[in-house]
């Protein structure tokens, strides 16, 4: 069983290349992950190639899974604590929001808070409100009608 760290969603896929680490001395580090099945909950059931049983599966307990970043689904970086937290954010029509406080974790997606000129606004991390996130710089959303007025009284 696997569980994401960080608040992250699981990002694993089939055909992914992993390392397990800490590494054992007589143990592979890297796998390719040949199956990925809910667990329901948090964590997932991950197949990963040379571990073919429960022994096998009890020396990765504990350990790591880490990915080359190129290998990860698209939109991971709306999951990034350490890269997004302090980012300047952007609203389309209203101009500078603040910069990112906090980041909310959620079932369905993350919220994004928001401190700066017109208080504290929520934003949901999803793709039709995140319009552009650079890997350095300014954040452009476009917030939902009403969200600032709402949050400003």
């Amino acid at each position: 069983m696997t569980v994401p760290v960080h608040g992250l969603p699981l990002m694993l896929h089939e055909g992914m290349t992993v390392a397990c680490v800490p590494p054992a001395l007589k143990r592979d580090r890297w796998h390719e992950v040949t199956g990925v099945t809910s667990g329901g909950g948090t964590g997932a059931l991950v197949e990963l190639s040379g571990v073919s049983s429960i022994a096998d599966a009890e020396e990765l307990a504990g350990c790591t899974v880490l990915a080359n970043v190129e290998d990860l689904p698209e939109g991971y970086e709306m999951h990034d604590l350490d890269a997004l937290l302090g980012r300047s954010v952007s609203d389309e029509e209203h101009g500078h929001l603040g910069s990112i406080s906090e980041i909310l974790v959620g079932q369905v997606h993350d919220v994004w808070v928001i401190e700066g000129p017109y208080g504290e606004v929520l934003v949901p991390a999803v793709p039709e409100i995140v319009k552009e996130l650079p890997a350095e710089g300014e954040i452009l959303v476009d917030v939902p009608k009403g969200t600032i007025e709402a949050e400003r009284s």
